[in-house]
C-alpha cells in the first residue's frame, strides 16, 4: 500500500447539505477501493480560480491523505471523473 494525497476542486455553489453528501462520497470511493484515510478536510472555502474550469471562477478545495494500493487509484480516478460536482482532482503519491 501506497501513501497518497488528492487534491480535489467542487463547485463552489453547493450548499452545506450537498458538500457533506459529496465529501462522503469522496472518502467512500477510497474505502470501496481497498483504501484506508488518513485524513480528509476542506482546505479552502470558495477560492478564485487562475483561470475557469467549466465556466467557473471559483471553487472549494477538499484535501484527502490515503494509503492504497497502486491499481486502485485508476479505479477512484474513474469515480471522481463521473462525479459532475468535481471539477478538478489532482493525485501525489507521497514518498516517505
Amino acid at each position: 500500500m501506497n501513501k497518497y494525497e488528492a487534491m480535489l476542486i467542487v463547485k463552489p455553489d453547493l450548499s452545506d447539505e450537498d458538500k457533506k453528501v459529496l465529501f462522503k462520497q469522496i472518502d467512500d470511493a477510497v474505502i470501496k477501493n481497498g483504501g484506508q484515510i488518513s485524513q480528509s478536510a476542506v482546505w479552502a472555502e470558495r477560492r478564485k480560480l487562475y483561470f475557469p474550469i467549466k465556466k467557473f471562477q471559483e471553487g472549494v478545495y477538499y484535501l484527502v491523505g490515503f494509503n492504497a494500493p497502486a491499481p486502485a487509484i485508476k479505479e477512484i480516478r474513474n469515480i471522481y471523473k463521473l462525479n459532475e460536482e468535481i471539477l478538478r482532482v489532482l493525485f501525489t503519491r507521497m514518498d516517505i
